[in-house]
Order: C-alpha cells, then sequence, then structure tokens
C-alpha cells in the first residue's frame, strides 16, 4: 500500500528553517507518487526526490539532488534553489521513467485513461515549476471531472477509438457553457495527440485523423464573444477603488495600482521583482504570462505615471534588486480567535486578494460583481479609445490582435470615430464634410 506523506512547506528559506533536524527528509508531494525531500542536519541540508515504482505500490527510486541554499551561499557549486531542485526532480524523474520501461513506447493497448493521466502529470509538474511550489493545473480539473470520471471513454483503448466515441463523449457535455465546453475538448485533444505521439509505432495511423474530426465542437449557432459590458469601468471609479485599496491595505493597494496602471494578469505581477522597476524612466519591466510552448519569458515595458513610481517606492528603495516586488504579511494563529503576523512573502495565488477585494467593492458602492480582471479589461479599452494601434494595445497587454478584435470590437470602432470621420469627403458639390473649402491643384506646367 502507497504511503500517505505529510505535504510540508518547503518553498521559502524560513520555512525550511523552521524544520528541526533529523535522519529523514521532511518530504512534500509534487504529483502522486513523486516528490521532492528536504534533509536536515546538523550542520547541512540537501534536496532529495523520490519516486514511486511503476511496477511496486510500496516501492520507491531516490536521487539527491544537491545541496540547499539554507546555509551555503547560493552561488556555490551544487547548491539549488527550491525552484532549481523543483526542476532538476522533474528531468530525473523523466529520464527514470523512460530507462525503467524502454518499450512503453510500443504498447498497443494503452487506454485513453492512461494517456490522460500522463498528460495531467506532465502538466501538473510544468505548473508547480512555474509557480515555485506544487499546485494543480487546470487540465487536471477538467479532465479528471469530464474524462477519467467517465468510464466509457476513460476505458476504450487508443488504438479502437473512434470519431463516434468521441463525438458521443462529447454529447455528454450538454451541461457545460459552449467556452468551458471547448477548453475541456482542447484538452483531452492535446493529451491525445501527445500519447498517440508517444505510441505511434504501435497505434493505427488513422487515430490522428479520429482525434481530428471526433473532437470538432459544434457551438449550434454563431456565439458572440466579448468582454462583460459591466467590466469596463470609468477612470474616477478605478480611482476610487485604487485609493480606498491603497487606504485598507498598503500591500493590497499596490496590488490594485499596478493592476490598473498596467492591465497586467496577476500572475504576471507576482512574479516582478524590485529590479523591474525603471524608476529613472518612469518604467516597469513586466514578465510575459506562461502561455503556449514559451521557452525563454521576456518582460514588456510599460510606462507609467510619477504617482506610481512614488507609491512603489517604498517597497523599492534599499531592496535588493532581486526581492519580490509585491509581497504581504502571513499570518499566524496563536489561539482559537487570534492571528499575528508572521513573516513577509511574495502574493502567490489570486484567491488571496478576495477578502480585501470584497471589502473595497463595498466601499465603493460598485456592483458586487465587480471582479478585479475589469481592470484589465479598462485598461485595454483605455488604450484603443485613445487611437492606440491595436498591436501596440495587444503587445502592452500580453495578448493577441485577433483576441482583441475578437472581444473588443465595439471599443476597437468608438475609438476610431473621429479619425474616420476627417477621412469623409463629400460626395456631392464641392465643399468638404467639415464645410473647409476644398484645396484647389495647380496644373502642372506643361514644357514646351
Amino acid at each position: 500500500m502507497a504511503k500517505t506523506v505529510a505535504d510540508l512547506p518547503l518553498q521559502t528559506r524560513a520555512s525550511r528553517l523552521r524544520l528541526k533536524p533529523r535522519a529523514k527528509p521532511y518530504w512534500r508531494a509534487i504529483t502522486e507518487g513523486f516528490h521532492l525531500g528536504y534533509y536536515r542536519g546538523r550542520r547541512k541540508a540537501a534536496w532529495v526526490a523520490r519516486l514511486r515504482c511503476p511496477d511496486k505500490e510500496d516501492s520507491y527510486w531516490t536521487e539527491r539532488l544537491g545541496q540547499t541554499d539554507d546555509i551555503l551561499p547560493a552561488d556555490s557549486d551544487h547548491v539549488l534553489s527550491y525552484p532549481q531542485a523543483l526542476d532538476k526532480a522533474i528531468r530525473w524523474k523523466a529520464i527514470k521513467l523512460e530507462q525503467a520501461s524502454p518499450q512503453a513506447e510500443l504498447d498497443p493497448e494503452i487506454t485513453v485513461e492512461q494517456v490522460v493521466k500522463v498528460y495531467i502529470g506532465k502538466r501538473d509538474a510544468r505548473r508547480s515549476l512555474q509557480a515555485g511550489r506544487t499546485v494543480r493545473s487546470d487540465a487536471h480539473y477538467k479532465l479528471k471531472a469530464h474524462v477519467l470520471a467517465d468510464r466509457r471513454i476513460a476505458g476504450m483503448t487508443l488504438a479502437r477509438l473512434t470519431e463516434a466515441d468521441l463525438i458521443a463523449w462529447q454529447g455528454r457535455l450538454v451541461r457545460l457553457a459552449p467556452s468551458s465546453r471547448q477548453r475541456v475538448v482542447n484538452e483531452f485533444k492535446a493529451a491525445l495527440n501527445e500519447g498517440y505521439l508517444t505510441h505511434r509505432r504501435a497505434l493505427p495511423a488513422d487515430v490522428p485523423v479520429a482525434i481530428r474530426y471526433g473532437l470538432q465542437v459544434e457551438t449550434g449557432g454563431v456565439v458572440i464573444s466579448r468582454a462583460r459590458e459591466n467590466q469596463i469601468l470609468p477612470d474616477d471609479e478605478i480611482r476610487r477603488i485604487v485609493a480606498e485599496s491603497l487606504g485598507l491595505d498598503e500591500d493590497f493597494g499596490r496590488l490594485v495600482l499596478l493592476l490598473a496602471a498596467t492591465g497586467a494578469r496577476f500572475a504576471q505581477l507576482r512574479r516582478m521583482t524590485v529590479g523591474d522597476v525603471q524608476s529613472g524612466q518612469s518604467r516597469l519591466l513586466i514578465p510575459q504570462s506562461f502561455k503556449g510552448k514559451r521557452k525563454t519569458v521576456e518582460y514588456i515595458r510599460v510606462a507609467v505615471g510619477a504617482d506610481v513610481i512614488s507609491a512603489l517606492a517604498p517597497v523599492v528603495n534599499d531592496r535588493p534588486a532581486s526581492a519580490p516586488l509585491l509581497e504581504r504579511w502571513r499570518m499566524h494563529q496563536v489561539s482559537a480567535m487570534h492571528w499575528v503576523r508572521d513573516s513577509r512573502g511574495a502574493w502567490t495565488t489570486a484567491s488571496e486578494m478576495t477578502r480585501l477585494w470584497a471589502k473595497v467593492i463595498d466601499a465603493t458602492g460598485l456592483p458586487t460583481a465587480t471582479i478585479p480582471y475589469a481592470l484589465r479589461h479598462s485598461s485595454i479599452v483605455r488604450g484603443l479609445r485613445s487611437g492606440l494601434p491595436i498591436r501596440l494595445v495587444a503587445a502592452l497587454h500580453d495578448t493577441s490582435v485577433a483576441m482583441i478584435e475578437r472581444h473588443y470590437s465595439r471599443w476597437i470602432t468608438e475609438g476610431l470615430e473621429e479619425m474616420v470621420a476627417r477621412a469623409v469627403v463629400p460626395m456631392i458639390g464641392g465643399a468638404r464634410a467639415d464645410n473647409t473649402p476644398p484645396v484647389e491643384r495647380v496644373p502642372d506646367r506643361i514644357l514646351v
């Protein structure tokens, strides 16, 4: 029987230093059967990894990854931070599984359930690496609820999967909204395609055709997709939200201020460091989101006002460039009804905003349906109404022109109305639409 592991916080140096030295490692689950361990001795500390053997439920492979940065300086040889140790553990896991089952890619009886579980494991590991802590991906929840729970599709082998089977599976998603159904189908399609790519030498050649046509989404009509009308806020309301947030909690207020000033996503801002604030140029460097298959993450240069730079000064001055820009207090419970401040750390999830955001919305009198993402919607619309090129608005907000045109087409036309009006010419007579006399054209000189 598999062991039950206490999921301990190992992400931060402060949390690791609170652990007592002991002979066996402390473990943190990365995915099912795969753990990252922290060995705490009296004079040294080290990272270890553990992976459950595929053919033995209670047997594990272990690997020493390197020393931690708790005691030795981070620039020493073989010293790993938590993200570095997690990355090395994931790579070790992939190599170990490949060495243990070199013929796995030739399995002709691989099932949909097996393929989906492998895909979920990879997505969870990737998401954990990005977040710097153990988290589950969106694919985990979508595929577990709508594929693994559906035994009619999960139990089928990939070799016998037909277009009709996949269409029938889609028919069982009728309770989902069209957009939600599309996301589930996209995840399932990616899992099946990756499974076929791995096992293709043992599978029929027409499996990709069945996947392609069986997972086409029929919308049943025209679906108009646009940003919510009630999430486009005027500038005065945004200023009220920012002012109320800063007055309620300075850490929370700075986060809301940057959401409003840049239009960036929470996941981008939480990864910013002190060095990303260029006060002399009144500019912020916003890290790109983890979208698609990006191998490297670049930075988006966003100009901000002097008020934003001034508000960030308390968390920028006299702090190292590598320190997280936005932090908040972590609370520690000392009794049933009493909590005290423990330590400061970076924001981790958007749900940490929920309680304070609700207080701000209540204090400003705005509709309770107003969400933090409204600040991003409003920033995009503000750029369009100002006449900025659509490509520039898309680049500043780390999205595509297609997404801007699809969701904000109404505001694109509103922002260009004045430019369009200046281009109008009269169709009758010689007067211009703006009542200015026409410019006489001087004939070219004729040379004899």
